[in-house]
């Protein structure tokens, strides 16, 4: 099954869910996204001379920011980093023919971290947005992104997304999902209504169980991970629709490591054109993503 994004909305809602029904892998329910505040870049370890790529073979090892509560992306089973991503990393960790240190951080975290110099990449999956590119740069992506809404299974005040007028509203802190979020709700407000509440968590687990309790109506994040969180809980939780543009998740690196955004553009599209991408997406979602072609000819 092929995923377009390009023409969502509710087409693209009944193949998510025609997926769940199909049931495919067993994904933990204790998602966060890695979604984190745009702090801007900063510091970099690198030399004038050495180019990054080539200063991380010298060392042997390549420094990772990951926030590993994102299923299926990147989460923790049986104390490793494992997921979509992680199996993507892998490939890269073994082209450059170097080792991986990539602790378990949380969000708000990983991108002071990455201007710190304290991680050569982030490798966890970033919405990619405006305001992002201008202080970091953004590699080919490597899934689609779209936000989503999910309400408590048996809610019936909520058939569709223009259901959340006066309902309160969930999502993750400086996170993609946000501007979508905000944009819609402005919407709302326009025609005389909006969101009674928009409520920002500091991690998706937190906004999984208000909405579980009935704290909240309706929670919004990518419609990949949410997707899984169904699967693994559809008794509790139901996807209702999408709201905003198709977005793409893809990794980071700071502006000034062009070198290594190229390379691992490199890695990335000789995944997608091998056909192992899409492998691994099924593996992970049970169904294959298709991003638009021209943004896997993005090399800068």
């Amino acid at each position: 099954m092929i995923l377009h994004f390009k023409s969502f909305k509710s087409l693209a809602v009944v193949t998510i869910l025609t997926s769940l029904l199909a049931g495919c892998g067993n994904a933990p329910d204790n998602t966060s996204s890695a979604d984190s505040a745009d702090t801007g870049s900063g510091g970099n370890n690198t030399t004038a001379s050495q180019s990054l790529v080539d200063q991380v073979k010298a060392e042997g090892k390549i420094k990772v920011g990951t926030d590993a509560t994102y299923a299926p992306f990147e989460f923790v089973e049986d104390g490793k980093i494992v997921g979509y991503g992680a199996e993507i990393l892998a490939e890269v960790v073994k082209d450059l023919g170097v080792t991986l240190e990539q602790p378990d951080t949380p969000f708000t975290g990983i991108l002071p971290g990455l201007d710190a110099g304290k991680f050569d990449i982030v490798a966890t999956s970033m919405t990619i947005t405006p305001k992002r590119q201008e202080n970091y740069l953004f590699t080919v992506p490597i899934a689609e992104g779209t936000a989503a809404v999910m309400k408590h299974k048996g809610d019936d005040s909520i058939q569709t997304v223009d259901d959340l007028n006066g309902k309160i509203v969930g999502v993750l802190i400086n996170s993609g999902p946000v501007d979508a979020l905000k944009k819609y709700n402005e919407g709302l407000k326009a025609n005389g209504g909006g969101f009674k509440e928009m409520k920002e968590y500091v991690s998706y687990p937190d906004a999984y169980q208000d909405l579980a309790a009935k704290r909240v109506d309706a929670v919004v994040q990518a419609l990949p991970a949410m997707s899984q969180l169904v699967k693994s809980r559809p008794d509790t939780f139901e996807i209702v629709g999408t709201i905003g543009d198709p977005t793409y998740l893809a990794w980071m690196v700071r502006k000034e490591d062009t070198d290594m955004q190229q390379y691992l553009n490199r890695v990335i599209i000789g995944l997608k054109d091998s056909g192992k991408l899409a492998e691994m997406q099924k593996q992970w979602f049970g169904f294959e993503m298709e991003v638009p072609e021209e943004m896997y000819s993005i090399q800068d």
